[in-house]
């Protein structure tokens, strides 16, 4: 109930209250990609769902990442719930998140993050954008701000987070 209302919240705040009779968007999020372009790893009925909390995954793409785990692809819209899930001791095998240059998934150990950038995160006081080339991840934070780091570092960075949702 609580990480429910914790995700509503955050939501709210990031998109701003619209009116039911109001809800077309005046503007493309960042993080949303077009449905073609966004690689969805989970099958069914749920594939363009968050694993974690429900949120779309084109809408949240591009803080996206990937796990499996048991033989099972998992998606998720973000590090925060990629952590939850890791959070619960479960070890997930060849986590994955969505180099927003190509769209593509790479490794997260391949990866160089701009985290707390201006633009906008998914789940998270601090964005995380991740890039598999270090000049498309200079070229981002010239633009936007923020710091450049590998996954372990950007992770410590989530869990930080958590400690605001939690209290």
């Amino acid at each position: 109930m609580i990480k429910t209302l914790s995700t509503l919240i955050l939501l709210m705040m990031m998109f701003g209250c619209a009116s039911s009779q109001n809800m077309s968007m005046t503007h493309k999020p960042f993080q949303m990609v077009d449905k073609k372009d966004a690689i969805l790893v989970q099958v069914g009925s749920n594939k363009e769902s968050c694993a974690r909390c429900g949120m779309n995954l084109v809408r949240f793409y591009k803080t996206s990442h990937t796990a499996e785990y048991q033989g099972k692809h998992y998606q998720y819209c973000s590090m925060h719930c990629l952590e939850e899930h890791l959070g619960e001791g479960i070890a997930l095998k060849n986590p994955n998140v969505v180099d927003i240059s190509s769209l593509k998934l790479i490794p997260v150990g391949d990866a160089y993050y701009v985290v707390g950038s201006s633009k906008h995160g998914t789940m998270s006081r601090k964005s995380k954008y991740a890039f598999k080339n270090i000049i498309e991840a200079k070229k981002f934070q010239t633009e936007y701000g923020g710091k450049i780091m590998n996954f372990s570092a950007a992770r410590k960075i989530a869990k930080e987070d958590f400690k605001h949702y939690r209290n």
